[in-house]
């Protein structure tokens, strides 16, 4: 396990990833769509809040330990879904799993990973993690899917609503970044400088879409998968389609890409345990407001009816604080994850976990709480924070 006290923010990980892991995935993961002005944005509109410091207050016996819909976790944060994990690191998902595991938040896997749901459960020994799936065309495979996140004992189930459509990044496109990669002469000449990543993908058997390959129909390899994930995202989903699947899976249901109160009253209608305001990352819609920006209005709409949650943007312990001020129950985290996984693996994982919670505990402190369920909007500067 390499000494990683040097490295004291997500912003060290995040350069240390840079630097090792291969351009096509790194630019895939650290990337918006058009002018990346939402990515860009979701980061930015953090710093404008401001919190007010209080002092002569009792700092002692914090905690930061919360529950998100039912479950008990160390803090208000769970790992999102994000495609291509494996692709920053070997086994990235695993890694990603065993380390939240440890640490005691929430691990959300991606249809679109690498490492299969199966795998998932096997390397953890079975402990509850969260499943996150799209409406597909195909309801035959989303219906087994299903069916194996249940026998993969995933507690909860996270549908993303917001990728009807792909919203266009530009860096893909110049990268070459398909399935299967283009070995154009720039990408080989990029990984031949990456030979830490390298060594990892030649120790793993575990290179290819594990949810999908050898499991949906006509899929039976990399050169197939394609044209079958072009056709597959269904642009005629609606709220019935969140009912079938609701009744589907019969557990807690997580509904994932709210950007709108409007939308997140339907949300509630439909019977969610939870929702989670949401831009993509600033992958879909270039020009949507930041989530934080959206947070205050959803929040005040629907807070009392459904736990609100939110991600975007969140790469230190006072965003989350900050989130949990303007009225998020939870936070997930996407690029921090994987600025970790990236530049050490596992343990990395663990690193920028450390980094947010150590964060969150001693922000929390100085803006005079000791308990992240007492926190509220008294903390902030008024007039630097968004409205609902």
């Amino acid at each position: 396990m390499p000494d990683l006290s040097k490295i004291t923010c997500i912003e060290d990980l995040r350069v240390i990833a840079q630097r090792r892991v291969p351009r096509m995935f790194y630019d895939y993961a650290d990337s918006g769509s058009y002018t990346e002005g939402t990515y860009r944005a979701n980061e930015s509109d953090f710093q404008r809040i401001k919190l007010r410091q209080r002092v002569a207050v009792n700092m002692e016996g914090r905690t930061t330990r919360t529950t998100m819909v039912g479950q008990d976790v160390a803090m208000p944060v769970a790992i999102a879904p994000t495609g291509l994990t494996g692709m920053q690191h070997a086994d990235g998902e695993i890694l990603g799993a065993k380390a939240a595991k440890a640490f005691g938040i929430p691990f959300t896997l991606s249809t679109m990973s690498i490492c299969s749901i199966e795998d998932i459960a096997e390397h953890t020994g079975r402990h509850p993690f969260w499943f996150q799936v799209y409406v597909m065309r195909d309801r035959d495979f989303i219906n087994r899917l299903i069916d194996r996140a249940k026998a993969a004992n995933c507690s909860a189930l996270q549908l993303t609503l917001d990728l009807q459509i792909l919203g266009q990044r530009h860096k893909d496109i110049k990268n070459g970044l398909s399935s299967p990669p283009k070995p154009t002469l720039a990408n080989l000449i990029n990984l031949a400088t990456k030979p830490h990543w390298c060594l990892g993908m030649l120790g793993t058997k575990r290179r290819t879409f594990g949810n999908i390959v050898g499991h949906a129909k006509g899929v039976g390899d990399m050169s197939s998968l394609a044209s079958w994930t072009a056709e597959q995202f269904d642009p005629q989903l609606n709220w019935g389609d969140v009912e079938w699947i609701k009744k589907r899976w019969g557990g807690k249901l997580i509904l994932k890409g709210i950007m709108d109160a409007e939308d997140a009253r339907l949300a509630v209608n439909s019977g969610a345990d939870a929702l989670i305001v949401s831009n993509h990352g600033g992958r879909q819609l270039d020009g949507a407001p930041s989530s934080i920006a959206a947070l205050p209005a959803i929040a005040e709409a629907v807070g009392k009816d459904i736990e609100v949650w939110m991600d975007g943007g969140i790469r230190s312990g006072p965003d989350v604080l900050k989130a949990r001020a303007l009225g998020a129950r939870g936070t997930l985290i996407g690029r921090s994850f994987l600025y970790g996984l990236g530049a050490y693996g596992e343990a990395g994982v663990t690193r920028a976990l450390q980094i947010i919670q150590k964060e969150l505990d001693i922000t929390m402190a100085f803006c005079g709480h000791t308990n992240i369920n007492t926190v509220d909007r008294g903390i902030l500067l008024p007039g630097t924070y968004p409205l609902a």
